[in-house]
């Protein structure tokens, strides 16, 4: 009988994997020996049987087989990951940049990857040592091994790479903590200030009033005495989700028509969407509305260059105030009379702002999130600034502007993204006030899409640095007073616009990070965690009904300031895409007693309607064909949100590093640093991917 060549050790778990191979053996030459005991090299195997020479040659061959696919598999990925980062990078596959805007990012670029390497190789370091045992971090008191001790040339690595990052890399981290922290603490007691403003005005019940009486007059001449002229403009651009929701809207407006006009701009390049808009521009006209279509071929200067145009006609000189609509904005029937009589014996009113209010704020996370920052910045910011300061920042929108004003502050201008900001600014130099009325609401949407809501951050953020750059001069030679500019300056420009997103993206988006791999430069945990949520709460007061999200909130804010830094830095410096103005996506929604209310009055108007026979046949048959394509146009598909691995990414970062400060556990300290590889990985990638696109 030919002995068993048992390797136990080696196939025990395979022992039941396979069909059994018997082999006969032909005139065998062999001899036999004698085993007192079971050897470590031949222990025997219970349950199975022992694999002979040839078994175990085809499975080394089935294990190098699996060994070779994990390989190639892995090989591919790292190819594709690498393929897509050269189209992105190098050939720039996609992506339109000029070569100018190129040059200036270059060194953007240069810091993003350069962060992104030393992170990678920190990480390296930081998971040999882990398994090699050298935890010498786990107590505050550190000791360095002597000679006896060195055991390998990557543990002297190692060992001075400790000494270099106590003696050099931690205190300048903890000096530009130090720095953020203040920057930190200053932009908390503003808001901190604010808030204690907001309970002051509830408490005292302060706000503009106005004379009711002189409204409630049944008198034609009389009302026609007191009603000023008053121009609504309503600037869109390729709106078909809410062009006719808005125009319905404004057109049922509560004034006198012979004191009312209503301007449609329109800068559509779709022909199609600007005959939608005409027939519903036509619709209203032969109801009696004083309404009327303009179109500019050449779209410059954005919205800016279109109010402007609108602006330049003749017959604007007749009109004394001029409302703002934008084209997802809908009035109530007595905005007019809520708003304009606040003008009369004050001459030195120049804007009267009314408050927002989001028909789909409960529609998804993300507009929840935006309605907490929203809530805040109207009923607490643009409040307190109205009423102690007669000035703010102009929404662009929901307005009503004396046009003597606009006039004498050098009317609408293209050289910035936030031309509302830009003439609110002049207006504030040249001595007019503003009143914000925290009562009065107008319907409107917030992006239900990441992708919109970015973009439109990314514009409002990158747009204040450019005007901050443009009227610094002016603010500083102007003629009001010391504390005005000083207003305008620290807290209006630097405090809330720069500042801002320059701590929150370097304290917690940076350091606190940065702190996992220097634990001697670690924050206090009122920085990270008490100091914050306190701010959030104070936040979210003014929206009750969002504090269950108050987590998700702190993380989105965050994880937000990355695309706001960004903003900021290219407004600041003219980078990239400062001054390009995209539309902000829009779903076209209304609250479901506002559809009830406008089909109600839709009725009665159609009822009243008259035939218009002034419109050529070719006018009638290019309107028929473009209300047929209407009818039979497909209802749009919802497309689901992109997840951006980016934000979602670092917005688990943050809070690893935020537990990991907080617990201290040095028992798992390797896989935070194993997560923070993975998400510094992805968060890095797409970042440079976004910058370069």
């Amino acid at each position: 009988m030919a002995p068993r060549l048992d390797f136990s050790n080696f196939w025990a778990k395979d022992t039941n994997k396979g069909t059994p191979v018997v082999v006969t053996m032909e005139n065998p030459n062999f001899s036999v020996v004698e085993i007192d005991g079971p050897d470590a090299a031949f222990r025997p195997v219970d349950k199975s049987r022992g694999k002979n020479a040839k078994q175990v040659t085809w499975v080394l061959l089935l294990k190098v087989h699996r060994a070779v696919s994990c390989i190639s598999w892995l090989a591919t990925i790292f190819w594709a990951l690498l393929g897509t980062i050269k189209k992105r990078l190098i050939y720039r596959e996609g992506v339109a940049m000029e070569s100018g805007k190129l040059g200036k990012q270059k060194l953007l670029f240069t810091v993003i990857r350069v962060f992104l390497v030393t992170s990678l190789a920190i990480l390296a370091f930081e998971v040999v040592a882990y398994f090699k045992g050298w935890h010498y971090f786990r107590n505050p008191s550190l000791h360095i091994p002597g000679t006896s001790d060195i055991q390998s040339l990557l543990h002297m690595v190692y060992v001075a790479w400790l000494m270099f990052r106590a003696d050099y890399i931690a205190p300048a981290i903890q000096a530009l903590s130090k720095f953020c922290v203040v920057l930190f603490l200053i932009q908390s007691m503003d808001r901190m200030i604010l808030s204690v403003g907001c309970l002051w005005i509830k408490f005292k019940k302060i706000k503009p009033r106005i004379d009711w009486d002189s409204l409630k007059s049944d008198d034609v001449e009389k009302s026609g005495y007191e009603y000023p002229m008053v121009l609504i403009q309503i600037p869109m651009c390729n709106e078909k989700e809410v062009y006719e929701q808005s125009i319905s809207a404004v057109c049922q407006i509560d004034w006198p028509k012979e004191r009312l006009l209503i301007q449609v701009l329109d800068d559509s390049d779709d022909e199609s969407i600007q005959w939608l808009i005409k027939t519903e521009v036509a619709n209203w006209s032969q109801r009696g509305i004083n309404i009327i279509y303009q179109h500019r071929v050449v779209r410059t200067g954005y919205k800016a260059g279109n109010l402007k145009s609108a602006m330049s006609c003749d017959y604007v000189k007749d009109y004394e105030f001029v409302a703002i609509f934008d084209a997802d904005f809908q009035p109530n029937p007595d905005f007019l009379k809520q708003t304009v009589p606040h003008f009369k014996d004050n001459p030195e009113l120049g804007l009267v702002q009314a408050r927002w209010a989001f028909v789909n704020k409960d529609e998804n996370l993300l507009t929840r999130l935006q309605n907490v920052n929203l809530c805040f910045h109207f009923e607490v910011e643009q409040q307190v600034n109205g009423v102690f300061l007669n000035f703010f920042g102009f929404n662009g929108t929901a307005g009503v502007w004396r046009i003597k004003a606009l006039e004498e502050s050098g009317g609408w201008l293209e050289r910035t993204t936030v031309e509302d900001m830009d003439i609110a600014v002049r207006a504030h130099l040249n001595g007019w006030k503003f009143i914000y009325l925290n009562d009065v609401k107008v319907l409107c949407e917030v992006p239900e899409s990441y992708e919109a809501y970015r973009k439109q951050q990314h514009r409002w953020h990158s747009g204040p640095m450019q005007l901050f750059r443009l009227c610094l001069p002016a603010i500083i030679s102007s003629k009001i007073t010391a504390w005005k500019k000083a207003n305008l300056i620290l807290l209006f420009f630097l405090l809330r616009k720069l500042i801002l997103p320059f701590y929150s993206f370097t304290l917690f988006c940076i350091i606190l990070p940065l702190t996992m791999f220097v634990p001697e430069a670690e924050l206090p945990a009122w920085v990270i965690c008490y100091v914050p949520v306190f701010m959030s709460f104070l936040n979210i007061l003014p929206s009750p009904k969002s504090f269950p999200f108050i987590v998700p909130y702190l993380l989105f804010e965050n994880t937000m300031s990355v695309t706001k830094f960004n903003a900021m830095v290219s407004g600041l410096f003219q980078l990239g895409s400062s001054y390009e103005w995209v539309i902000t996506k829009k779903t076209g929604r209304s609250s479901e007693s506002d559809l009830l209310a406008a089909a109600e009055r839709e009725s009665k108007m159609v009822n009243q309607l008259q035939v218009h026979r002034g419109a050529s046949e070719s006018e009638l048959s290019e309107l028929n064909r473009i209300m047929e394509q209407k009818e039979v146009a497909p209802k749009p598909i919802k497309k689901a949100n992109k997840i951006y691995r980016k934000e979602l990414a670092l917005a688990f970062l943050l809070l690893t590093a935020s537990v990991r400060s907080l617990l201290s556990a040095q028992g798992v300290h390797f896989y935070f640093l194993l997560f923070q590889g993975v998400t510094f990985l992805l968060v890095g990638l797409d970042l440079i991917g976004e910058q370069m696109s």
